[in-house]
């Protein structure tokens, strides 16, 4: 009679699975807590300690590790000399384990968790068993996840026992959930004893890429076991192709923008760089103000917005060419509209979470960088003003529109704005000057088409790093800039500032900058 071993946190499915290998003729012997719910079940459950011959010790600490059970996985039935060593000591052969660990993971997630909780939640037998099992794959079935009860289950009926190709996968899973688990403890432990040399990271294969940046580099996307929000992870996708690698990079960074609002916002993304952007009453106007800052970056473009997408806001989407629409909901109605483009990729995506900085990794050669998340965004107040004019009212809501929106534009980056849309983006020059210059130019053509003077517009402009020297300001001045916003902390400071003054436009330093590399 073939015999199955059962000690599970996990409880889900477990009374059926093992009522159908009882009912394949499979003994079942179980400890403590599993062993009753077994028998509740109806099932005819032998004590682990009636195997051991010893009893749970040490308030249960102690049940598994015995020669009886280990012996009983780790004896290999093609061996003469391991036959005869378990018949010699009455070790009969457990040819099953179903064992899944203490929840450790949930117990150092609760708020209030100490040191002592934790560690009570640290199994030793589980992770010994399924190590055990997993190594004498050839002859013993491994079973950690109730996703594969079935299987198991499926293949006894049909040939009397699993088929090794699938006591290898059980094996390999067996051994990657201890080896998740350990890192969890790992991480912990080292956490609470001060040691940080170390990094284990765990993530899950989402889906294969069809190719990565370029079509010969292959790619695939990993999601993390932690949920966090404005993550493409967790994103529920309603319409259109599969998302590619670059798809995915442009997601990314329209979502990591459209957090900074939390008025009716709305954001266009060409190339990790936002082509346009706009607040507005109504998620239809800020739509409509992000495409007519930039009607040409925006073709084949990402746009995401943090409002429910309406109809109103779907026919005037439409008619554009668009790679992907995110927005934390979708109407009906505005479903029916976009879903007739059937490549037009939607994604609803949860914007509900906190702003808690989560790790940033960027694989180097041979290495990994890891940061916070650059989540911290000053308001810009009066208060920050440095020079003799001064800014009024009218303008305070651009320069923090401006403050939000460059931070997320590749270094060096300005930015220039009005009413709440951007006007010009100046992005990853060599010299701050070169994007000065690139934004400016865009403000201008922006009002020459309408048949007006840019100079007279009263334009705001953003830096995300300090000005080296005088002729950013300089040249803004020669656009009618009325008012900019920047770092600060250059050692030519005062140049900008003396500049500003005499040329009457208001700067503020918020005294933090945002590069974006």
């Amino acid at each position: 009679m073939r015999r199955a071993l059962f000690s599970v946190s996990d409880k889900q499915g477990v009374a059926k699975f093992a009522a159908a290998l009882e009912s394949l003729g499979w003994e079942i012997i179980a400890t403590g807590g599993t062993m009753k719910l077994l028998q509740e079940a109806g099932l005819k459950v032998i004590n682990i300690s009636e195997i051991t011959g010893f009893p749970e010790i040490c308030d249960g600490r102690v049940k598994t590790l015995h020669p009886k059970v280990h012996g009983a996985l780790l004896g290999r039935r093609d061996l003469e000399s391991h036959r005869r060593e378990l018949k010699e000591n009455g070790i009969e052969y457990i040819d099953m384990v179903c064992v899944n660990l203490y929840p450790f993971k949930e117990t150092i997630s609760k708020p209030d968790v100490t040191m002592a909780d934790a560690i009570e939640n640290i199994d030793i037998g589980g992770p010994s068993m399924l190590r055990s099992a997993a190594k004498n794959w050839r002859d013993v079935t491994v079973v950690c996840n109730p996703d594969d009860y079935q299987t198991v289950i499926d293949e006894i009926k049909n040939t009397g026992n699993t088929t090794p190709e699938t006591r290898l996968k059980l094996s390999a899973k067996a051994y990657t959930h201890t080896a998740e688990y350990d890192m969890m403890i790992a991480t912990y432990m080292r956490k609470q004893a001060g040691l940080n040399e170390k990094l284990f990271l765990e993530y899950d294969l989402k889906q294969s890429l069809r190719y990565g940046e370029n079509p010969h580099q292959e790619a695939k996307f990993y999601a993390s076991m932690e949920k966090v929000p404005f993550s493409l992870a967790t994103a529920e996708q309603l319409n259109g192709k599969e998302l590619s690698y670059n798809n995915i990079q442009d997601a990314n960074a329209a979502l990591n923008i459209v957090r900074e609002f939390d008025e009716p916002f709305c954001v266009g993304l060409k190339h990790m760089n936002p082509c346009g952007a706009a607040v507005g009453k109504d998620v239809a106007e800020a739509w409509q103000k992000t495409f007519e800052a930039d009607k040409v970056s925006i073709f084949g473009g990402i746009v995401a917005t943090n409002r429910e997408i309406n109809k109103d806001a779907a026919l005037l989407m439409k008619p554009v060419f668009l790679e992907i629409i995110m927005a934390p909901s979708f109407t009906p109605e505005a479903l029916e509209v976009l879903c007739t483009k059937k490549n037009l990729r939607l994604l609803k995506v949860d914007m509900t979470g906190d702003n808690v900085p989560h790790k940033q990794f960027v694989s180097m050669n041979g290495g990994l960088l890891v940061q916070d998340q650059d989540l911290t965004t000053k308001t810009v107040v009066p208060e920050m003003c440095v020079t003799e004019t001064k800014p009024d009212e009218s303008v305070m809501a651009d320069l923090n529109f401006a403050w939000r929106i460059v931070k997320h534009v590749k270094s060096n980056a300005i930015v220039v704005v009005k009413n709440g849309m951007t006007l010009g983006v100046g992005a990853g020059q060599m010299n701050r000057i070169g994007s000065a210059e690139i934004a400016l130019k865009e403000a201008e053509a922006a009002y020459k088409e309408k048949g007006e003077d840019v100079r007279k517009a009263g334009l705001v402009m953003a830096s995300d790093g300090f000005f080296p020297f005088d002729d950013c300001v300089t040249t803004a001045a020669g656009y009618g800039v009325k008012a900019i916003v920047q770092p600060g902390g250059s050692i030519r400071d005062n140049d900008s500032i003396v500049k500003a003054n005499e040329c009457g436009i208001a700067m503020l330093f918020t005294g933090t900058r945002h590069f974006k590399h």
